[in-house]
């Protein structure tokens, strides 16, 4: 039964993250947040969590089989991102990462509504193997994401940092900034969230990679989006060996991680992109 399926629904997702930022946006800076609006918050993305991923599930999973393509997984990307978000900022000082994870769920969970996919083969759908490499790569690249924004809030704070910006007192940006926790903690979440990422990834590609006749029905073709996915785990290998062995961090590192993130989309929404919308072929 179509509960939420894209056909009567499409819109509520995105009509609801935008209801959420503008809400967020109206609140007053000037006003320290209490724990009640911190719950109610919480709460509120945890609802639409709920409806995203629920009108996810219904428009991918059809009557008349699997429906994928870059709209899908653009927006599951985004939907497993918030997920991380929600759960990690129970225990962790991230609330300042909360308006960039939501802008990019807002943006994404349009796509499925315009985009239709693709429908997938039924027999590699139903093969456990393919749905184990599914779910790790989508857990992967969500939290990659999730780590990739980080990355765009720390830029924005170490440049703030270094030209010693003169903010006023009561500016937006200004009450931002100082909502942040200090670049030294930034930077131990950012890698915690890249190793357990990292760790993923690198059991996706090469699950890829080893059992490619199992997962896809066809042997190892060293297509775009592989040739992608390799470059992205050699940058995001690079990065975390060049932090364990002379301690990179700072701008470089900052640039690394968002090199390695858009070369890993480019694997996964980029080249179904360029295959549905550019070329018009499944």
């Amino acid at each position: 039964m179509d509960i939420l399926g894209y056909s009567g629904y499409g819109w509520l997702p995105p009509a609801l993250y935008l209801l959420l930022l503008i809400f967020l946006s109206s609140r007053s800076k000037d006003k320290v947040e209490s724990s009640a609006m911190t719950g109610l918050i919480r709460a509120a993305i945890f609802l639409i969590l709920v409806i995203h991923g629920l009108q996810l599930h219904n428009s991918v999973f059809t009557p008349q089989g699997f429906v994928f393509g870059f709209a899908q997984n653009l927006s599951l990307i985004a939907w497993v991102g918030l997920a991380f978000y929600w759960f990690q900022s129970g225990f962790l000082p991230i609330a300042s990462l909360r308006w960039l994870v939501l802008v990019f769920a807002f943006v994404c969970s349009i796509f499925p509504a315009v985009f239709s996919g693709t429908l997938i083969s039924p027999i590699a759908v139903s093969d456990p193997w393919f749905k184990g490499h599914f779910i790790v790569a989508t857990i992967s690249v969500g939290l990659l994401s999730l780590a990739a924004m980080h990355a765009i809030l720390m830029s924005v704070q170490d440049r703030a940092l270094h030209r010693q910006l003169e903010i006023a007192p009561n500016g937006r940006l200004a009450h931002w900034l100082e909502d942040l926790p200090p670049l030294l903690t930034m930077e131990s979440l950012l890698f915690n969230l890249l190793y357990v990422g990292f760790a993923l990834l690198s059991l996706t590609v090469f699950s890829g990679l080893l059992f490619s006749q199992a997962l896809f029905g066809r042997p190892l073709v060293f297509d775009h989006k592989t040739i992608f996915a390799l470059i992205s785990w050699f940058l995001f290998a690079g990065l975390l060996i060049a932090r364990w062995r002379v301690g990179l961090r700072g701008r470089v590192a900052l640039r690394w991680v968002l090199s390695a993130y858009i070369a890993l989309l480019l694997a996964y929404v980029g080249s179904r992109f360029v295959l549905e919308v550019i070329l018009q072929r499944a």
